[in-house]
């Protein structure tokens, strides 16, 4: 599927997918709503020239991947709402909305600055400008949940979807700078701008809008296009009954003048009613003893009621249309999930989904078929019809049978290429060749097989297009992470493929960079070829993040891929900036690149200035200023912050970033209250863990939910300090989690303490996700370190997630002690520190269901420990409405200053004469009982854990 829509309140880096990918399951990046905008290149890029997106889209934290729909974190900025919101000095009977004090309000509610978006030509820049925190008024509306989907049937669109509300058009001046901006006109008033497309030519903007009236209608989406030279937007469709279906894709440009939409049938009537009387019990069978092993999904089908819901929020017309208003329906009404012309613009590829559904597994799994179509509309042939894939193991690396990753050959006009694994989609069966990648014409001859590009013993993770004489190949394989990319001659069947980097894939300090793109004349993105006036050697642009002992130093390499020998021609600041290169701005043009006729984007940053976006220009390297933001809080514009190194008594290195408030005088001031915000993380080996990552000059974006906004209230904050888990050899490393967790803690304690920044006795720790997993247990099991704890969002009972979670993939009964050991909830007779759980009431990640916070807190009430339990209505895994988010910081900020600040030597609530229980405490009935009731889920952020698990199987 092609890399070119906005589908939220950032944008998309339109680069190819990474040469990494660990697992077959998608880790979805990471966000930081504050942060500055990202930039975004919207064009015509096929699915062959992502390969390398996730490793560069890594280096920009406000980045989302192509079908993360909606992201529940919220972005900055204020919003009015009818909800109750009130200054609160202490609400402990929790009634009633509250509000943070107003130096942690004011940066929260600071007004969002716009996302950018490049056009395909580089010579035109959008500013989509975002909304603030939504009401909650907006988050209650209702929404169905089905396959593991959330659906606003008013809108027939994913639930929640944020949205833009105008675009600004900037040309790009000759000299690099901006000119006056142009607001784009003819849109109704409070319109909801979402899925922003660019045409190939740059010509023309596709998008969609509604306006939520209380009509009833206008709260479904319609196709709107724009001129960009006008600046005048005006609806695709004539007639005003044509409505966008975007529950799964939505529209795509197949050329400059035509697009395929899907839209709601319009022989659709009302929505199915559920029948009073069921028509038979719900039953599942197993009875031909298969073994099928699943993650613990939510959100799942549930009986045949849900199934025709699904059925019909989900079905699509997909209609041809012109800018001069000709439609076309193609096709009969189906479920379709992904369309994707070639880039020849001759044909389409079209996958759909269908029954039979599950009701234990996400709509993912579902049977897929997939179809070639001509780009008017005829049927050519099925490429591949897959059945319901229930019994993908839950070992990293397993996937499912048949075609996969299909896609379209991005240096070709339409050549396919897929992959088909040969151990049956299983990890654990040694085989080789373990993938084979295949390639064919859209249209083969009579009795053509598919050729054989390349045969891979680990799994695939991509392929970067060049041309016939090159392409990189990225294989990868989790339990040792090894990483390797080949290189090889698409179009020479004799040349050899060989190795070009074979490393681990946590050593970063190894990483030599990925291969910038250039766009081409039919709209995809290939790896650039780069010549030297006097050479006729076949250079690559390695753009890297230049993982250093002393931090994060962003390079470009060119370098040489017969030669193996790189050359360094631009590197970032080491003292005081921290700069990335974003894309070339030079590759418009057909023909050879020189070096010294380079132009790149780039983004810069320091501790205190916020990102800014430059055009660097060779051979002088001249930098040109393109944006200038202001600074999103000056309040904290003078924050101190330093990335600390610090050594485990194991010897494992670790490091940190340490935040101190504006002004901090050590000798003045002395030891500050201090909140710990963490995330564990696993590792194969010590010295990969002791890596540094990150850069002690990056900006100190603040999210709203942010332990930095504590800076405000003159807390120190250590920010993300290290906490490997490792497991070395054969040993797993959840084996001896409890152990690395409490030892990476008392040295992340023990140095700001030697530091003289933290009061010992006021040290507080915190979490979201898997972190609030690691607060819990840490105040089970080192409660000597800190004086309290805040647990967001978490999963505290591992016998409820039985078939794995996070990056444990073995099941309950394969390592019970581990599982049992790492479950804060079987120690919670232990926790005597006061903990403060927060949890939104409709969260839909893997593994963290509201009930697990629900059930921590009874154990922690049964066993007297002070802790407090906050559900947020309406809210997911992470918190988006304004009333949510600002209580949350309220709940926080009681928490601190009640049991951190003002917290003396004498722990609260604990008795310092009792001693402490077995952890092996029996457990009330229902609750020792796997399958008990309810279902979990977590899902992958910055904080926020990375598995995929399943509903109904686990509880």
């Amino acid at each position: 599927m092609r890399l070119h829509k906005v589908y939220h309140r950032f944008s998309l880096f339109h680069f190819p997918k990474p040469p990494l990918l660990l697992s077959s399951t998608p880790h979805f990046l990471s966000l930081n709503p504050s942060a500055p905008p990202p930039l975004q290149f919207i064009s015509r890029s096929s699915s062959t020239s992502s390969a390398a997106l996730r490793a560069k889209a890594m280096r920009f934290r406000n980045v989302v991947p192509v079908n993360a729909f909606e992201n529940d974190g919220a972005s900055n900025g204020a919003a009015r709402s009818s909800s109750s919101t009130t200054d609160c000095e202490d609400s402990s009977s929790g009634n009633g909305y509250c509000l943070p004090p107003r130096e942690i309000r004011d940066i929260v509610d600071a007004p969002p600055l716009p996302t950018l978006s490049f056009s395909p030509n580089r010579d035109k820049i959008l500013f989509l400008k975002r909304r603030s925190l939504p009401p909650l008024a907006e988050l209650a509306r209702p929404e169905e949940k089905l396959a593991g989907v959330r659906i606003d049937g008013k809108c027939n669109s994913r639930s929640r979807m944020s949205y833009y509300t105008g675009i600004g058009i900037y040309q790009i001046m000759d000299d690099g700078t901006l000119g006056p901006e142009k607001e784009l006109s003819g849109l109704p008033s409070g319109a909801k701008i979402n899925f922003v497309t660019w045409s190939n030519d740059g010509s023309h903007l596709a998008f969609s809008v509604r306006t939520d009236e209380e009509d009833g209608r206008s709260s479904m989406l319609k196709v709107w296009v724009a001129d960009i030279e006008a600046g005048q937007a005006r609806p695709l469709f004539e007639a005003p009954d044509i409505f966008l279906n975007a529950v799964f894709d939505n529209f795509v440009w197949v050329n400059n003048s035509t697009l395929l939409v899907c839209t709601i049938p319009l022989s659709r009537g009302g929505p199915p009613k559920k029948p009073l009387v069921p028509s038979g019990p719900k039953i599942q069978s197993n009875e031909q003893k298969d073994i099928i092993q699943t993650r613990t999904y939510q959100d799942l089908l549930k009986d045949e009621y849900d199934e025709d819901l699904f059925d019909y929020y989900g079905t699509s017309q997909l209609v041809l249309v012109t800018l001069d208003g000709s439609v076309k329906p193609i096709g009969s009404p189906a479920i379709y999930t992904s369309l994707d012309p070639s880039p020849d613009e001759k044909y389409i590829m079209i996958s759909s989904m269908h029954r039979p559904y599950s009701f234990t597994v996400p709509c993912g799994r579902f049977p897929r078929k997939v179809d070639l179509w001509t780009a008017d509309g005829k049927f050519l042939r099925e490429l591949c019809d897959l059945p319901l894939a229930e019994d993908i193991p839950i070992t990293h690396n397993s996937v499912r049978r048949g075609k996969r990753s299909i896609h379209w050959r991005a240096d070709k006009p339409s050549t396919l290429v897929w992959v088909e694994t040969q151990d049956g989609g299983d990890a654990k069966i040694e085989v080789s060749p373990r993938d084979i990648i295949y390639t064919e014409p859209a249209e083969p001859r009579e009795n053509e097989e598919p050729v054989v590009l390349h045969k891979l013993d680990f799994r695939y993770g991509g392929i970067s297009w060049c041309d016939d004489s090159l392409a990189l190949v990225y294989e990868s394989w989790y339990r040792t992470r090894r990483l390797r990319t080949w290189i090889i001659s698409p179009g020479c069947e004799s040349a050899s493929p060989r190795i070009l980097f074979d490393r681990s894939s946590e050593d970063v300090y190894s990483d030599p960079g990925s291969p910038m793109l250039r766009k081409t004349s039919i709209g995809t993105y290939v790896i650039a070829k780069i010549k030297k006036e006097s050479d006729e050697g076949t250079y690559l642009l390695l753009n890297g993040s230049g993982a250093t002992p002393q931090g994060n130093i962003p390079f470009l390499d060119l370098f040489n891929i017969n030669t193996g020998n790189k050359e360094r021609i631009w590197e970032s600041d080491k003292e005081k900036y921290y700069e990335t290169v974003v894309a070339l701005m030079c590759d418009q043009d057909e023909g050879d690149i020189y070096v010294n006729q380079l132009r790149v984007l780039t983004s810069k940053e320091s501790k205190t200035e916020n990102t800014q976006y430059f055009i660097l220009s060779w051979p002088e390297k001249k930098a040109t200023q393109v944006t200038n933001f202001p600074h999103p809080y000056p309040q904290l514009s003078s924050l101190k912050k330093e990335m600390i190194r610090y050594q485990r008594s194991d010897g494992v290195q670790l490091t940190a970033t340490l935040y101190l408030p504006p002004d901090y005088d050590p000798a003045r001031d002395g030891p500050l209250p201090c909140l710990m915000w963490s995330y564990p993380g696993e590792f194969k080996s010590k010295d990969a863990a002791g890596q540094v990552r990150g850069s002690p000059n990056e900006f100190a974006g603040i999210g709203p939910t942010s332990p930095m906004l504590w800076l405000a209230r003159r807390f120190a904050i250590l920010s993300g300090p290290t906490i490997p888990i490792i497991g070395e050899g054969n040993e797993e490393a959840n084996d001896r989690y409890v152990e690395q967790l409490v030892a990476s803690a008392e040295a992340a304690v023990e140095e700001v303490i030697r530091r003289g920044v933290a009061h010992p006795d006021k040290i507080a720790v915190g979490g979201h996700s898997y972190g609030a997993f690691m607060t819990a247990n840490l105040l089970a099991h080192a409660p000597h370190l800190f004086c309290c704890g805040i647990a967001r969002s978490g999963a505290y009972n591992r016998t409820l997630t039985p078939f794995g979670f996070q990056n444990e993939d073995r099941t309950l009964w394969e390592a019970v002690d581990t599982y049992v050991e790492m479950s804060p909830f079987i120690s919670a007779n232990k926790i005597k520190k006061p903990i403060l759980l927060i949890h939104g009431e409709e969260d839909n990640n893997p593994g963290t269901l509201t009930m697990q916070s629900d059930r921590f807190y009874n154990a922690l009430k049964g066993h007297g420990a002070l802790c407090r339990l906050v559900i947020l209505p309406f809210e997911s895994h992470g918190y988006a409405a304004r009333e949510s988010v600002m209580h949350v910081l309220w709940e926080t900020d009681r928490w601190l200053q009640n049991y951190c600040v003002t917290a003396n030597s004498s722990d609260a609530g604990e008795d310092p004469n009792e001693h402490e229980e077995d952890a092996s405490c029996s457990i009330s009935d229902g609750e020792s009982k796997v399958g008990a009731a309810g279902g979990v889920a977590e899902r992958p952020d910055h904080e926020i854990d990375k598995i995929h698990t399943m509903h109904r199987s686990s509880l």
